[in-house]
């Protein structure tokens, strides 16, 4: 096997690290793409990495069946939940079944994927990730459990939770349940670790990450902000313009109505629910009778939405996000030794400018602190998440 998918299609979902027999493949993390690399001399040509690879066998999706919009029950979860806290309320409730879930979480410098069957863990899953996570081991562990006569939960990009129903094959999808989220895109873990390095903070000794909370978006150290509250720091600048997406994200199949889960997640923006949009609230999409099921057990305050103005809200219900024309500069003065938010700075100056006023403002007094995204982290040992293997991270 000379290759695997496309060049720079690569969406670093790790399915195929996890698929191969031979321990003969690698993916090789860049700042702009993924690439999948393959060791010739152990390679036996047995075709599995592609069969797994959710861009070159992807799954068919499916128009939701119902569009809903609400928040979780318990007002303590739905209160420290980036949105209506969907997707913790759907985790307690499938728990409660007796089933186990796999979702992302922040440990030790790295964003990788943890099972859980108990509830207390559940919180430990909380929280938007603005970057590319890491399910390697985790496709084969689920179908283990799915062998073993289990029901598994697994929450997800749309692209993991294609390349997870290629991996554990028809039969077993029975005890197979999915919730993947809306998503705009994501960048390298490398962008991050360089844009904290910057500020002085040593991922690896993260005790928690936080990118979005209510009332501000905010990059977080534990409790210290690293701009003021209220002031959007250069990382999240460049994420919410889209700037530093791996090259797949902007050519995403994914991003469309059709879905390949069995419940969709995202914040319901525009909702006439005004009252309660500063609490949050959770867009949601049940595409089958496993989706219906997870609503169930999640006890969730829901009613109807508007679904043309859920649509015009989450563009990537559409199409993927569009590559914008400053993202080739603002690599370029990467590779040139200039910082993150330097880089952002010169990408985006309007932005950037706007950022710095309010800045200002606050510091004289003129504009009151507030607003939202951020990140936490926690002590974990040394590690360099820029080549990753079957088994470990190097």
């Amino acid at each position: 096997m000379q290759s695997i998918c496309e060049d720079k299609m690569c969406a670093g979902c790790m399915a195929c690290v996890d698929a191969c027999p031979k321990d003969a493949i690698a993916v090789l993390e860049r700042l702009e793409y993924y690439t999948p690399s393959i060791d010739q001399s152990k390679c036996i040509d047995c075709g599995r990495c592609t069969a797994v690879c959710q861009q070159c066998n992807p799954p068919q999706g499916s128009k939701p069946s119902k569009w809903l919009q609400g928040w979780d029950s318990n007002s303590e979860s739905r209160g420290t939940s980036s949105s209506g806290g969907l997707a913790a309320a759907i985790i307690r409730g499938f728990i409660s079944a007796e089933g186990v879930v796999c979702s992302c979480c922040f440990r030790d410098g790295q964003f990788g994927f943890e099972f859980s069957s108990s509830i207390a863990d559940a919180v430990k899953y909380k929280g938007s990730k603005y970057v590319k996570s890491n399910p390697i081991g985790s496709y084969a562990r689920i179908k283990k459990l799915l062998v073993e006569g289990k029901e598994v939960l697994f929450v997800g990009l749309p692209c993991q939770v294609a390349s997870l129903k290629n991996f554990v094959g028809n039969k077993l999808l029975s005890n197979l349940y999915t919730v993947d989220l809306i998503c705009h895109g994501t960048p390298s873990p490398a962008i991050l670790r360089q844009f904290l390095s910057e500020n002085g903070i040593d991922m690896n000794q993260l005790e928690s990450i936080e990118f979005r909370s209510k009332g501000s978006f905010q990059l977080r150290e534990n409790e210290r902000t690293i701009d003021l509250p209220g002031v959007l720091d250069g990382y999240t600048v460049a994420f919410l313009a889209g700037l530093d997406y791996t090259e797949n994200c902007y050519h995403c199949r994914y991003a469309s109505i059709e879905r390949v889960s069995d419940v969709t997640l995202g914040d319901s923006w525009g909702t006439n629910l005004t009252e309660e949009m500063c609490r949050g609230v959770s867009l949601v999409l049940i595409q089958n009778q496993k989706g219906q099921r997870l609503i169930d057990l999640a006890g969730a305050e829901l009613m109807t939405v508007d679904i043309e103005t859920a649509i015009k809200n989450n563009g990537q219900l559409r199409s993927p996000s569009e590559k914008p024309s400053a993202r080739a500069r603002f690599f370029e003065d990467l590779s040139c030794g200039r910082s993150i938010t330097d880089a952002v700075r010169r990408s985006l100056p309007k932005r950037y400018f706007k950022q710095s006023l309010k800045r200002l403002l606050i510091r004289i007094g003129l504009l009151k602190r507030g607003g939202g995204y951020g990140i936490k982290v926690s002590l974990a040992p040394d590690s360099n998440p820029l080549h990753y293997i079957k088994g470990s991270i190097q």
